[in-house]
Formats: C-alpha cells, structure tokens, sequence
C-alpha cells in the first residue's frame, strides 16, 4: 500500500518524459495514486497517451486552459469518474519565444496577456473548479521558478508571470483553506526541460548553477517530484501558502 493508495489526483502540464509533471506523476503512481492526465491539442496529445498507458492511466482528457468550456467540461468528466478529487498539480506556462528574446521593457501588450492568462490566471480557474471536488479538503502545487523574484537574463515576462502565480498561491491558500484546501508553490531550479529549451543561454545557465549552489550540483526531476508529493500528502497537512525552494539552495545565495 502507497501512500497515495485511494487518492485521486489531476496532473495538468505533462508535455513528455523529460517534464517535471512527468516526473511527479511517475512517483504518484508508484505511490498508489489513481492519476489524470491532460493535453492541450492532438500534438501533446501524441505524448502524454503512449505515457499514460505505459503508466497505466486510464484517464486522459483534453484541456486548454484559455478555454472555460475546456475547463467546465474537463471536471465534469472527472466528476462523473471519480465523485471527488484529492489533490491538483498545476504545471503550466507559456510566453511568445519572442517576448523571451527581446528586452522585458519590449514585451508586447499581447504577449504579456498571455503569458500571464496560461502562467497564473490558469491557476486561479482551475482551483475554482477543484475547489467544488475537493469536498473533504485537498492539496494544490503548482510550479514556479527563482526568476519570480530575482531578474534572470532572457526570463523577461515569465518571471512576471511567475511572481503574479506565487501571489495567486497565497490568496488562494487564504480563501480555500477554510476548507481544508491547502495550495502551495515549488520553486524549482533549473533542469533540462522542453520549456526550458525556450531561454536563451540555458546551457550556461546550469553551469554556473551547479558551481554556485550549495550543494554543488543541479536540481533533478527526482528532488522535485519527491519534494512535489510531501506537498500534496499528509505530512505536509500544515502547510500552505507556501513557496517551497527545491534548488539545491541556490536562492540562499547573494553574491
């Protein structure tokens, strides 16, 4: 028996095997849990179905999250399947190669609108909808990065949406808690991802990463994922509103 077994989870932002959603779904299902998946459109769809049955998940819908229609029709399903919901991993984010290419002080009104609508608002409408299936309290992450609160070269307008995300943690934590719904943040540090391959200077990036954190390496989907369940399980039944760093302590570092 898992320490997930009987527990229903949706994991939202799987795009392949090398995705930090991946990751944590791995080892929800090692850990008993009976997981969702969702894709975006047919191409991320190609993905996450042959992930999915090799995981043996049998509940995989469509979801954009610019669409309400998506989303009402998205927990619909998963009230039909399951009744309830016990926990929500929220690992979405989006911004226009473009915007992430030039200076922050060039980012298009359209782009900003984006990045912000997929980044952060996504977090609050899913939530809403959860909060109506999580009858019995409930845990909610979602997925952020130093550069919410430090200027990272080349993150421009992600960083914004990701300050804009952690602050949306914390008055959803406030509003849902009274509910037994707990919502909390995982500040990860940089790792070679598909969303990842969007930043300019990546490579670079984790070098200096690995030389300068305290731990001397970088961070693994594994610290992650493991760090992504203490959140979303019991032991962690005290905790919310919270951005939990899991960068080798790389964000201790001033100088």
């Amino acid at each position: 028996m898992g320490r997930f077994s009987g527990k229903k989870v949706l994991v939202l932002g799987v795009a392949n095997e090398r995705s930090i959603a991946h990751s944590i779904t791995t080892e929800l299902v090692k850990e008993g849990a009976t997981v969702a998946l969702t894709y975006v459109n047919e191409a991320i769809e190609k993905r996450v179905r042959p992930i999915a049955e090799e995981l043996g998940i049998k509940h995989v819908y469509q979801c954009d999250v610019q669409n309400e229609e998506h989303i009402d029709k998205l927990f619909a399903e998963i009230k039909d399947a399951w009744g309830s919901l016990d926990g929500m991993v929220h690992s979405i984010a989006f911004a226009d190669r473009e915007d992430l290419s030039r200076r922050f002080v060039e980012t298009s009104r359209a782009g900003f609108q984006l990045a912000l609508d997929v980044s952060a608002y996504s977090l609050v409408t899913l939530s809403k909808r959860a909060e109506k299936l999580m009858s019995e309290g409930g845990s909610i992450i979602t997925l952020t990065y130093l550069g919410s609160q430090r200027v990272v070269k080349n993150y421009n307008v992600m960083g914004v949406a990701k300050a804009a995300l952690e602050a949306s943690v914390r008055y959803l934590a406030y509003e849902l808690g009274e509910k037994g719904i707990r919502v909390n943040a995982v500040s990860a540090g940089p790792i070679k991802t598909l969303a990842a391959s969007g930043i300019a200077g990546f490579k670079d990036m984790l070098s200096v990463f690995a030389e300068k954190a305290p731990l001397r390496r970088n961070t693994s989907l594994e610290d992650v994922a493991k760090a992504s369940l203490f959140l979303l399980g019991h032991d962690a039944s005290g905790v919310t509103g919270e951005t939990m760093y899991v960068d080798c302590g790389f964000n201790t570092i001033g100088m």
